[in-house]
């Protein structure tokens, strides 16, 4: 089942509490304060992963904690910290704030990774040297461990793919990529036989050495029809997986078996394209006639051919049924492939999208006496009764 769309609520794992204790050992004067600090929570990161092609496991799973940080304990004893959660997701996925609608990562490189909910501090026990003064050597000061942030986001997923395959209902697509590629879409003689995405990998030099021949990666979308961008018939949800490919294959039925005036059909699918983002009109384009196998009547297959000569675009004639024209039209893409620059992903660098929220945050990281020594007033202090005195 192909997901492309998920909300989820995330929350970093809240912060051990700080412990009240005092030693008290035979043979061992002056034991003074010893309450340990709690441990830091767990964060939560955002994976592309390379093996997953669906947000399908966030269709039904949608509230994810990291683990929360261990109190502290007597003895100097630190809490141990909670353990990071990684949300695996497909690469090309988009995470946008569900509250603001701000776009907050674009994962496009495999392994990126990137921060998005950071867990809570740990609080300081009465042992730790912030408390512990030579003037104050039976404090029975503590600090709660800090809440961890707490998240919407919505995981919105975009095919990452060279070429983007456009074009009306049945205007042979499906059957295009069938050809070139191992993709194996549903083909039928009725509209919308495409109700998702699919992707093939196609080799431009099938009779190079291995590894060493061209290849890209073709991406079939459903048919669009007039009015698709107000929602009629499967409207443009999926174009936004054409958004990413660097370039368009237009491909228009020119068959005798389609009354339609290929001119028309071209201009109409270009203002849909237009009305979902004017990027995509920007994108190279190769205009492609399709199902020669079963044009006798070439008038409209000349007329398309004369169209996009005026508009300076390449053309191709093609029958995937008889592979006529196939073998030109997929090298001819190989070719503008070349031409055209990839873009750069960026670097899998961490991120924090979100300010933090005060000192305490701003030392979160560092060890427990570096902290106390940067600033020894972060956070808020707790005057407590001690849970238990050790004897």
């Amino acid at each position: 089942m192909f997901v492309d769309e998920a909300k989820i609520s995330v929350k970093g794992g809240d912060g051990g509490n700080g412990c009240v204790a005092f030693r008290r050992e035979k043979y061992v004067p002056r034991g003074g304060p010893s309450g340990g600090d709690g441990g830091h929570g767990g964060d939560i990161y955002i994976e592309a992963n390379p093996n997953d092609n669906t947000l399908l496991r966030y269709r039904y799973n949608r509230e994810f904690r990291a683990e929360r940080g261990r109190h502290g304990e007597g003895s100097d004893c630190h809490g141990r910290s909670g353990e990071d959660t990684v949300l695996r997701v497909p690469v090309g996925t988009v995470v946008f704030d569900a509250d603001s609608g701000e776009q907050l990562f674009d994962l496009s490189a495999p392994g990126q990774r990137v921060l998005a909910a950071r867990g809570g501090r740990g609080g300081r026990g009465n042992g730790n040297p912030a408390f512990s003064k030579p003037w104050h050597q039976a404090p029975r000061e503590h600090e709660d461990g800090k809440p961890g942030q707490e998240r919407h986001f919505r995981l919105e997923l975009k095919l990452l793919a060279d070429v983007g395959l456009v074009g009306f209902p049945n205007a042979g697509k499906s059957t295009f990529i069938s050809r070139i590629s191992a993709a194996r879409p549903k083909i039928a003689p009725y509209p919308f036989t495409t109700l998702e995405p699919h992707l093939g990998v196609v080799s431009a030099d099938p009779d190079a050495p291995p590894g060493q021949g061209r290849t890209f990666v073709v991406a079939d979308l459903p048919g669009l029809i007039e009015g698709a961008h107000e929602g009629v018939g499967l409207g443009i949800r999926f174009l936004k997986h054409v958004e990413r490919t660097r370039l368009i294959a237009h491909l228009v039925d020119t068959s005798d078996a389609s009354d339609r005036d290929p001119v028309g059909d071209f201009q109409i699918i270009e203002r849909e394209l237009a009305a979902f983002s004017p990027a995509l009109t920007e994108k190279p384009v190769i205009v492609v006639a399709t199902k020669l196998d079963a044009t006798t009547d070439r008038a409209r297959l000349e007329k398309l051919h004369a169209f996009a000569a005026q508009r300076g675009l390449e053309f191709h004639a093609i029958s995937s049924a008889s592979g006529e024209g196939v073998t030109r039209l997929v090298r001819a893409i190989a070719d503008a492939l070349d031409r055209i620059p990839r873009a750069i992903p960026e670097s899998n660098v961490l991120q924090a999208p979100y300010a933090s929220a005060g000192p305490e945050d701003e030392l979160r990281d560092l060890p427990h006496i570096a902290r106390d020594q940067a600033g020894e007033s972060a956070g808020e202090r707790h005057a407590a009764v001690p849970r238990r005195e050790e004897r």
